[in-house]
């Protein structure tokens, strides 16, 4: 029997529907419209396409939206100028310095310069932490949409046996503080787990992959996991997005694994619609709050 799939999109277009109303009722109790910020360095072209949908789920919410596009020769020292010009502006309450940045620029002293309460990716440091003891200002947005797919799908998180295969800052390590915590914004069933997580020198990877009940995939290797690394039944959630001569492709080997699994999420259609998603949510949240703070 194959797997159930899991449509990212279609969980996406819900909470988007959810999100907009939200908006439009925050909008007339306050008189405030969120509004994200993006920055764009270059002309990466999975950037650009990045930067657009983005701009387009904004748009479809009520959230206003900015681009600010840098030349690739931008200096470290103008692109951090332009952080704190973001920060101290009253009208933007959510910054996004869209991934990756020219070699030249140090990735992470431009994230860190991003104030906490506008950082809606959640990777500055006072926001990881947050995570980490449980109580946190916003989600990382690509965790959270995964956390998302599983509970709206009805799949158990609670006592099960998670394995995160990748400990990234962007997906693994914030997925599996996510997933231990006691409890979690959408209820203690979505969190309570038991979780392994797997990486480049973790021995026998297979016979770790096997004993989950859920085994997400967020290295970047295209088709890593097969149908001999997956326990029959399981839900298998692919984060990877890689471009191949075949186009684009998952970590999972879709076509075989989808002949043990119980359910799976196609890339592409999974978890990306839920990256933007709660990227939104963030903003909203952000705004909130800085209303709340005037």
């Amino acid at each position: 029997m194959s797997a159930e799939l899991l449509d990212g999109k279609a969980i996406a277009n819900e909470i988007k529907q959810e999100l907009g109303k939200e908006v439009a009722k925050f909008i007339e109790d306050t008189s405030v419209v969120p509004c994200l910020a993006a920055v764009l360095v270059g002309e990466d072209p999975a950037s650009q396409v990045y930067v657009r949908n983005k701009q387009r789920a904004c748009e479809r919410v009520g959230i206003d939206s900015q681009l600010h596009r840098l030349p690739a020769e931008t200096t470290q020292a103008e692109l951090l100028d332009l952080v704190d010009q973001l920060n101290a502006s009253s009208e933007v309450h959510g910054i996004l310095v869209q991934l990756p940045l020219p070699g030249h620029i140090d990735a992470t002293k431009v994230l860190d310069a991003i104030d906490p309460a506008k950082d809606v990716d959640a990777f500055h440091p006072d926001n990881v932490g947050r995570i980490a003891q449980g109580r946190p200002r916003f989600l990382p947005c690509t965790p959270h949409g995964v956390q998302q797919i599983l509970h709206r799908s009805n799949i158990p998180v609670s006592g099960q046996h998670v394995v995160v295969v990748g400990r990234s800052d962007i997906v693994g390590k914030p997925l599996a503080m996510m997933l231990v915590q006691r409890d979690s914004t959408l209820g203690s069933a979505a969190a309570n787990a038991t979780v392994t997580v797997c990486h480049s020198r973790s021995k026998e990877l297979s016979s770790i992959t096997r004993e989950a009940d859920i085994l997400v995939a967020a290295v970047g290797q295209p088709k890593l996991i097969t149908a001999d690394m997956v326990k029959p039944g399981a839900a298998v959630i692919d984060v990877g997005i890689n471009r191949t001569d075949e186009g684009l492709v998952g970590d999972v080997d879709f076509d075989d694994v989808r002949e043990v699994a119980g359910h799976l999420t196609p890339v592409p259609g999974g978890v990306g619609p839920l990256t933007i998603a709660m990227l939104l949510r963030n903003t909203l949240t952000a705004a909130a709050t800085q209303n709340d703070a005037r």
